[in-house]
């Protein structure tokens, strides 16, 4: 059974680039499986490469905010949670 973990918040949504800036209460991985959950928000996507101050990186630590490439829309104040096997 899959489980799951918070491990942000979006803080801003970039609707022409569909990008989400997500505020990190944990660190996060490249190739990690995410969930993004909302009142009108439910879907899992692949981290597939995330941005720090512009920059590419491989993980974020705990507190970072991320710029992250989303598969949908999503609304500030939607938890980001770690979903693993």
């Amino acid at each position: 059974m899959p489980t799951k973990k918070q491990i942000g918040e979006i803080t801003h949504y970039f609707d022409h680039i569909s990008v989400a800036v997500v505020k990190l209460s944990d660190k996060v991985k490249e190739g990690e499986t995410v969930l993004v959950e909302g009142h009108t928000t439910s879907f899992e996507q692949k981290l597939d490469s995330m941005q720090v101050d512009h920059k590419p990186v491989k993980e974020a630590k705990k507190g970072e905010s991320i710029g992250l490439k989303v598969a949908d829309k999503v609304r500030a104040g939607d938890k980001v949670f770690r979903v693993t096997e």
